[in-house]
């Protein structure tokens, strides 16, 4: 059964209660203390102190301090007056004692139910404006990358649109320049002409008296070359096809190199080709590049050369220069004949795969467009074309 302290001691003013309750030492963390606005309890087994306040406190502005044998309580009057008395009048009454206990209880029992809800609502709100925090850094995030995409995307477009430009005035320039040479060889024309028709006169059978000589028979033999394309000559494009075997005979002739570190086999530029070769299909692009570049500065017509580097420019994503590659492969595959179609499909896919992957489709689709074209049948082809169709139409709808 617990034994009920006592010898307790009290003092008062007009807004605070100071409580003294011994512990006869008992250790601190022993000690089990409830305080309500009318109810306080102190057990520290085998002892116990009960008190039922003569006035209601402010339990939140009071306090308990543990220390010395003692438990002090510094207790705040709701109502500032002298109370003259500790207890209620009520404190002997066993019944009124375990009633305002378990009302003490309750209450207190709510009072920390209350606390747990404020605190989880807390932590709710806590919770709630950290994720919000985390959006926000994320959308910024998301737009700062966008910005820097749309940066580089019209960088890319207004380097291509330059490079267009450039192309464009270089290939006028080189018009004026075949127009101005057809001049001077129509001039010189007009002027051997002239020559002949003066040389004419000075020998005019008039002026000599004699008569016209008399013409003399002959036979002329035709000997017959066969043709390089064997499309029927009624549905060839025989201009177009001389053309490009011109074309095709200037681009084998090789830019002669005074370079005393270089070998032999490094002044050839197929050697060169197949050097590159190797080194894409072992995955070494810039050794690749390299190889193509040296090749060109032997050999600048040859579209192959150009066309394998735009292949290795794309794995390492120096699109505008796979762009730059690809159209000039276009321009040395020019005109366009059977014999290179399988070539000019190669570098339209690749400069198509190029505008892509810079967000350009529509351009990257025009591509496509055109090599299909050329290899109708090619399912992978139609495929891409498909898919690239779609991102478009995605993006229209958007």
């Amino acid at each position: 059964m617990p034994l009920i302290v006592k010898d307790f001691s009290w003092d008062e003013n007009e807004s605070t209660l100071f409580l003294t309750v011994p512990l006869k030492g008992v250790k601190a963390n022993k000690v089990d203390i409830f305080s309500s606005e009318e109810y306080i309890k102190v057990s520290y087994p085998p002892y116990i102190f009960e008190c039922l306040l003569k006035s209601p406190v402010d339990d939140a502005q009071s306090s308990a301090n543990v220390g010395n044998g003692t438990v002090v309580f510094k207790l705040k009057k709701k109502e500032p007056e002298i109370w003259g008395q500790l207890q209620s009048d009520d404190a002997g009454n066993k019944e009124v004692m375990r009633k305002k206990r378990e009302e003490s209880q309750a209450q207190e029992h709510s009072r920390q139910q209350e606390a747990g809800k404020a605190k989880a609502e807390k932590k709710r709100e806590d919770d709630r404006y950290a994720i919000n925090q985390m959006m926000k850094l994320e959308d910024s995030e998301k737009q700062r990358i966008e910005n820097i995409k749309q940066s580089e995307r019209k960088a890319a477009t207004d380097a291509l649109e330059r490079w267009k430009d450039e192309q464009k005035a270089q290939a006028e320039a080189h018009k004026q320049h075949l127009l101005e040479q057809q001049r001077e060889e129509n001039e010189r024309k007009k002027i051997e002409e002239r020559k002949k028709v003066v040389a004419g006169k000075k020998t005019s059978i008039f002026e000599t008296g004699k008569g016209a000589p008399t013409r003399q028979s002959g036979r002329i033999e035709v000997s017959h070359t066969p043709r390089v394309f064997p499309t029927p000559v009624r549905e060839s494009q025989a201009p177009m096809e001389e053309e490009w075997l011109r074309k095709q005979a200037e681009a084998r002739k090789t830019v002669e190199l005074a370079d005393a570190d270089l070998s032999e086999e490094e002044k050839n530029p197929l050697w060169l080709r197949d050097k590159g070769n190797e080194f894409f299909k072992a995955g070494d692009y810039q050794a690749a590049v390299n190889a193509y570049t040296h090749a060109i500065r032997l050999r600048n017509q040859m579209p192959g050369l150009y066309s394998n580097r735009a292949a290795c420019h794309l794995k390492l994503r120096n699109l505008i220069k796979c762009i730059e590659d690809c159209s000039k492969a276009m321009d040395l595959l020019h005109p366009p004949v059977p014999q290179n179609a399988a070539s000019r499909c190669k570098a339209l896919v690749r400069r198509g795969t190029a505008f892509c992957q810079l967000e350009m489709y529509i351009e990257g689709l025009q591509d496509y467009g055109a090599a299909l074209k050329l290899d109708r049948d090619n399912k992978g082809l139609q495929a891409d074309a498909e898919k690239i169709r779609e991102i478009i139409q995605g993006t229209v709808d958007r």
